[in-house]
């Protein structure tokens, strides 16, 4: 499937996220024949919980696999270093992420280990993260770690 097609879902979950007063970034994890196996969305705000990205939380809906080989992580922004970890560590195949502009991420460094990486630089997710920033610098400041 299409990056952009695999992006509906995460963004779906990052404007649950923000609907909900957290950070807009939402993902989702497929499986290798497409399927959806787990979505998600960041609550380190809702839940007061820091180590709740929406790649973690998508990997968690996902459940147990049996191996990883072969699935899709999408993501609405380019994943932190603790999210890439994530993926590395489990053998995720394939990276779609919705945009890099407002955060570089660490997606070359996977692609550079081995991922297949796909950068569909969508405008929607863009003006989502851009809205948000402006509105809570402070927020997103604490986010990454600045």
């Amino acid at each position: 499937m299409r990056g952009e097609d695999l992006l509906v879902v995460a963004i779906e979950e990052a404007r649950r996220g923000y609907a909900d007063g957290g950070i807009p970034i939402g993902a989702a994890l497929y499986g290798p024949e497409g399927e959806l196996l787990g979505r998600g969305h960041n609550r380190r705000v809702q839940d007061g919980d820091p180590s709740i990205h929406g790649e973690t939380a998508a990997f968690r809906d996902a459940g147990r696999q049996r191996t990883y080989r072969g699935t899709t992580m999408v993501t609405t922004l380019s994943p932190c270093w603790y999210c890439s970890g994530l993926i590395r560590q489990f053998g995720i195949s394939r990276l779609v992420v919705g945009e890099c502009r407002t955060f570089m991420g660490q997606h070359e460094w996977l692609a550079a280990n081995g991922v297949e990486v796909e950068v569909v630089d969508s405008q929607e997710c863009v003006d989502l993260m851009t809205e948000f920033i402006t509105k809570f610098p402070d927020l997103w400041n604490e986010d990454i770690g600045r």
